[in-house]
């Protein structure tokens, strides 16, 4: 329990960011799941729109602090090398 009210605040601030967090990195594992599926079953075209879609999630993730600027950077750079392989 919390002992301040500023501990109190940042208790509940703490626990609404997490929610929100926890929300945008389930739809990024969601996406990039169906991403290698699609990659999985020779589905380049369509791996490629969803890359596109998971890219832009990536970065609204990077720029809301939810991951780490570097961390997106590496992920997006990985699963593009990823489509280019697919052949």
């Amino acid at each position: 329990m919390p002992n301040t009210k500023s501990a109190e605040r940042r208790m509940r601030n703490s626990a609404r960011k997490n929610l929100r967090n926890r929300s945008i990195k389930s739809r990024i594992h969601t996406i990039e799941t169906g991403y290698l599926e699609l990659l999985s079953a020779g589905k380049k075209d369509d791996a490629a729109k969803q890359l596109r879609t998971l890219s832009s999630a990536y970065d609204k993730a990077s720029k809301a602090g939810v991951v780490h600027r570097a961390t997106a950077d590496r992920k997006k750079s990985r699963l593009a090398l990823a489509l280019a392989k697919a052949k």
